[in-house]
Formats: C-alpha cells, sequence, structure tokens
C-alpha cells in the first residue's frame, strides 16, 4: 500500500531494483492480478509475501451479514495460502450501525476468531489481530489498544493467533511496551508495521500516515521494545499518503528503505 500506484509487476521489479526481498500484500490488487497469478509473479521475482492483509470486520449482528464476514475471510486464509505466507492480518471491524456497546462488538470477534483460527490453522496460516487507533473505534476497529488484542488472540493457542504492532496506531499508548513484552513472552507477534505520526490529519483521517521520520514517533525506540520481545521476523512499512501515492513509485520505495536506514536500522555500535 506504501506503493500502491505500482501494478503488481512493477512494484516486483522495484523490489528487486531497490535490494528488498520481502513484501507485504494486499487483497485488492492481488485479487484483481489474480491470486494465482500474483503467487507466480512473487516466486519468479525471487520475492517472499510477508503478511497478507486484510481480513476481519467481524462485528455484524445481522446473521447473514456475519455468515458473508465469515465467508470472506475463509477466502482471504485460502488467498493468504497460496501466496505463500503464514500471516493473515485482521482489522477487526466497527460498531454495527445504531449500536454502541463495544464489549459485545468484541466477544462477536472472538467468537468468529473461534471458528476462523483452526481453519486457518489447517491452511497453515495464522491470524494477527490488529489494534487501530481509538480514532477508528466507531467505523473501522473497536480493537483499540494491544492489551484488547491480546486478551482476544489469548483465548486461542499462539500458533493460531497473535498480533500485528503497527507504530501508528499504538505509539500514544504509555502501557504499549509492556504489552509488547506480553506478546513477546506469549509467542504472539505475528507483524510488525511501521508509519509516523504527522499532523494535521487529513479529511477522514483514513490517508494520515506519514513517512518514517516525518513525524512524531521514535522508530527505533519502538523497534527496540519488539526486538527486546525477542521478536525476529519482517519489518513491514504501510503508509497510507495520497502525497506519497502521487509520486513516483519506484521513487517513494527507494526513499522509504533510506528512512528505514536512517531512523530504523541499528546505528554504528
Amino acid at each position: 500500500m506504501t506503493v500502491r500506484q505500482l501494478s503488481l509487476p512493477e512494484l516486483a521489479e522495484a523490489c528487486g531494483e531497490s535490494g528488498i526481498g520481502q513484501v507485504g500484500l494486499w487483497r485488492a490488487p492481488v485479487q484483481a492480478y489474480g491470486v494465482d497469478a500474483t503467487a507466480k509473479l512473487i516466486r519468479d521475482a525471487g520475492l517472499t509475501v510477508t503478511t497478507l492483509c486484510r481480513g476481519g470486520f467481524l462485528t455484524a449482528i445481522d446473521p447473514s451479514e456475519r455468515a458473508e464476514a465469515l465467508a470472506d475471510n475463509c477466502r482471504a486464509v485460502r488467498e493468504a495460502a497460496t501466496l505463500g505466507t503464514d500471516t493473515l492480518v485482521l482489522v477487526s471491524g466497527g460498531l454495527p450501525p445504531g449500536t454502541r456497546d463495544l464489549r459485545a462488538a468484541r466477544e462477536r470477534i472472538a467468537d468468529a476468531l473461534a471458528e476462523l483460527a483452526p481453519y486457518a490453522e489447517n491452511h497453515g496460516v495464522r491470524l494477527a489481530v490488529e489494534p487501530l487507533h481509538p480514532m477508528y473505534a466507531a467505523d473501522r476497529c473497536v480493537v483499540s489498544t494491544l492489551a484488547q488484542a491480546l486478551d482476544l488472540a489469548e483465548r486461542f493457542p499462539a500458533h493460531q493467533v497473535g498480533v500485528t504492532v503497527d507504530t501508528y496506531h499504538i505509539w500514544w499508548d504509555d502501557q504499549a511496551p509492556a504489552q509488547i513484552a506480553r506478546a513477546g513472552a506469549g509467542g504472539r507477534i505475528h507483524s510488525f508495521q511501521l508509519a509516523d505520526w504527522v499532523t494535521p490529519l487529513p479529511e477522514g483521517v483514513l490517508n494520515g500516515r506519514g513517512q518514517i521520520g516525518d513525524g512524531a514517533i521514535d522508530m527505533r525506540e519502538w523497534a527496540g521494545y519488539v526486538e527486546a520481545a525477542g521478536y525476529t521476523g519482517p519489518i513491514e512499512v504501510e503508509l497510507f499518503n495520497e502525497g506519497l501515492w502521487a509520486r513516483d513509485g519506484r521513487e517513494v520505495l527507494a526513499e522509504t528503505a533510506a528512512r528505514f536506514a536512517e531512523h530504523v536500522a541499528p546505528g554504528p555500535s
């Protein structure tokens, strides 16, 4: 999504040019290109898929809507397996229209996970519940903190359900470092994503994630928390930003890699 202006073939080529060997994919462009075709493209380019994003939206009350959501998540699991990634990121869903009960919405997520987690395990895929910043609680994700995400995940085996740690969504939470340690102790950090916090937020707030180094988040500090928790997996950069999308995608990709080296990678000892 950081360079969504690139087609999947262009993305694969640009990753090769930039020395990037892993890529996190989103379902919409994968489905448009074809799941099997994408899997072949990625393999032929020598890339591996870190995660597939996104499943989720599991808070519906209406039985038909709930069944539709579960079916879509099962499709997402199969897509992840075809692409060769073991991690499907879940954005849990907001409050159903006309409701205000956050606790009940979270319980419906747990009910859905009880069905999805064994299905995903059978396909070699684990689920990563991603908490989103509280400003998204009403319409996008009733899981707002790592503590809430872990309270859900810990009802299931760690190899089935864990969490996504995303700096953009948790940097404000003074309990997050302790929750990262909790997640690491349980083997539940299934993905780690970076985006910076810049203000003012754009209208609609969705596409306000800043390039690494442009905002308020100490990226190296948060990478340190995750490393101390025992996480050794890939680190993704996921930027929703209209300004970045308006630029040349290869330029943005190279810039992002350079910013990662500057602001995240360990400095000289």
